[in-house]
């Protein structure tokens, strides 16, 4: 059985005012964590920029640069299932700090390789990338602790928060780190320098986390699952889960193809606008100004207009500003356009975010989310390489003509996939009356498989509406563990209906009833108030009875007659 712990997350009075965009950071734990964020986002932010310049006088090829890209995604794409499972297996505050320390340190011998001028476009990469393994390992349990910091109600407006956090360092971030790069006559000075500023932020961070009295939202008094284990669990309850999977289509459509605005904008201040460090940083900054208005206006969005139509908007004026950079070469209107390409990214990205936070329970949240973040990044690190594929054997202009013609003609198809319709589901854990069922005293939970068969009589009327019910609760099993389900109708009495669905393990059986949530339970007992009898449907576990060697001479009874029948 589960650990429930009373009311860990912070409270709202009944005599708070109404909760506004801002009502989180009134909660120190998430204002403290906030503002480290926000240094530290302001120092990966000058790394982003002073490290793609870098790249842009070490090598002139439209691929390595766009590479800068791929390099920052892959790690998310690769990682993101396992960086999910271990932040729902292990203590999120431990790994948190392991992971921040992991960021400073691959920062700092970048620093120091790059003042001395040991570093080549190769170079770059490899410590890029291993800065954003850190990163991808990292973002699954950051972002998993924010419903163990405000109530479930200011959710939305935490993730906007956090949103404004990164993106008033997307602001800031870029312009800082392109004046850094233009104050040093060297560029690898000016790299180093920013380099070395980052590996800094993250301290902060780990100071916050370092001081932070963790009591976790959900505890499993069962033993922890296995990483492989932990892997296919969230696995299967994505697959099984088609609020989930709609959330996840929106975000690899959308970003594959705005992924050629980041990869290659680095490419359209130096070739076409003639630009230096310091005006890429501009251009950088424009996309973090916009992000930061819609993040701290998003909360009003919200109230007037719905999910779809949010993504809608941003998706048909990201075709425009695709084409804006491919074909005009005015730096004004280039800024303007991408103040308001930055503000239609953040509100794509955050209601989707939040749409994956309010569609899954507490014990896989952080695997739903690395699977989101490996969904999102993998569509940047793939779009990345398309797009300086094309760039590179074509030209710059076709690349981003290329990537708006993809975003407007897979619009159709994105539109059918819905986010954040209707109330949000009670992922309370269902409080169990009566104890989980004990097993034998000679046998082992790590057995299996489990096979649990459940009685019903259902009437003649009724068996239309069971049937309706029962395959909703389908889904609820296999998400909770289930390998298999199936539901039976005796072909001798037709109002005998047998629903089986077999587990791996006994354990994984009891982890199963520790996942029932208070909307799970709305389904079971809908199924269950169609049931007929005096007695309640009769339960039956039975465990795969597997055959073994016995030296021991058996006294079996004699076997039947050959006419016996079963």
């Amino acid at each position: 059985m589960a650990l429930e712990t009373p009311n860990t997350g912070p409270v709202i009075s009944a005599t708070s005012p109404k909760p506004g965009g801002f009502e989180p950071l009134r909660l120190p734990l998430f204002r403290d964590r906030w503002i480290a964020s926000t240094v530290s986002s302001v120092g990966t932010w000058m790394q982003d920029t002073a490290g793609t310049w870098l790249m842009t006088s070490l090598t002139a090829s439209p691929l390595l640069i766009a590479l800068m890209q791929t390099a920052a995604s892959l790690p998310v794409l690769l990682l993101g299932l396992l960086a999910g499972a271990t932040a729902d297996i292990f203590d999120r505050r431990k790994l948190l700090i392991f992971w921040q320390a992991w960021m400073l340190g691959s920062v700092g011998v970048l620093a120091v390789l790059t003042f001395f001028g040991f570093v080549s476009p190769w170079t770059l990469l490899a410590f890029t990338f291993l800065l954003n393994i850190g990163s991808a390992m990292n973002n699954p349990a950051w972002q998993a602790i924010v419903p163990e910091l405000v109530p479930r109600e200011l959710i939305p407006d935490s993730v906007s928060l956090n949103a404004a956090s990164n993106n008033l360092a997307r602001a800031v971030g870029p312009a800082l780190g392109g004046l850094m790069m233009a104050g040093f006559q060297r560029v690898h000075t000016g790299a180093g320098s920013v380099f070395a500023l980052n590996a800094l932020s993250f301290a902060g961070v780990i100071w916050v986390l370092v001081n932070w009295k963790r009591i976790p939202l959900f505890k499993s008094a069962l033993p922890s699952e296995r990483i492989a284990a932990s892997i296919r669990s969230g696995l299967r309850y994505v697959r099984y889960a088609p609020d989930l999977q709609c959330s996840l289509v929106r975000a690899f459509i959308f970003t594959f193809f705005i992924s050629a605005i980041w990869s290659l904008l680095a490419v359209v201040a130096r070739r076409d606008l003639k630009q230096g460090p310091l005006g890429y940083g501009i251009l950088n900054g424009s996309l973090g100004l916009g992000a930061v208005i819609a993040a701290t206006t998003l909360h009003r969005v919200r109230q007037r207009f719905s999910a779809d139509q949010i993504l809608a908007a941003s998706t048909l004026y990201n075709v425009c500003v695709l084409l804006v950079l491919a074909f005009v070469r005015s730096p004004a209107i280039i800024i303007g356009t991408l103040i308001f390409s930055g503000f239609a990214w953040t509100s794509t990205m955050s209601t989707i975010n939040v749409s994956v936070q309010l569609a899954v329970p507490a014990w896989v949240q952080a695997r739903a989310l690395g699977t989101y973040l490996m969904t999102f990044q993998g569509g940047m690190a793939l779009g990345s390489v398309v797009w300086g594929v094309i760039a590179e054997r074509a030209s710059t202009p076709i690349a981003l003509t290329t990537a708006a013609c993809g975003l407007l003609i897979t619009f159709p198809i994105a539109r059918r996939f819905h986010i954040l319709q209707g109330p949000a589901p009670d992922h309370t854990p269902h409080q169990w009356k009566r104890p989980a069922p004990e097993l034998g005293a000679h046998s082992d939970p790590n057995e299996g498989p489990v096979r649990i068969s459940i009685d019903y009589m259902i009437p003649a009327e009724n068996y239309a509406e069971f049937t309706l019910a029962i395959h909703q609760l389908r889904g609820m099993r296999l998400r909770d563990g289930a390998i298999r389900w199936g539901i039976y109708r005796d072909a001798l009495d037709e109002e005998n209906l047998n629903e089986t669905f077999v587990m791996e393990s006994w354990l994984d059986f009891l982890r199963s009833r520790e996942r029932i949530t208070a909307a799970d339970e709305a389904i079971r007992a809908r199924v269950r108030a169609l049931h007929r009898g005096d007695e309640p449907p009769k339960i039956s576990y039975q465990i795969y009875a597997r055959e073994i060697a016995n030296p021991v001479p058996s006294h079996a009874p004699d076997p039947p007659p050959a006419n016996f029948s079963f």
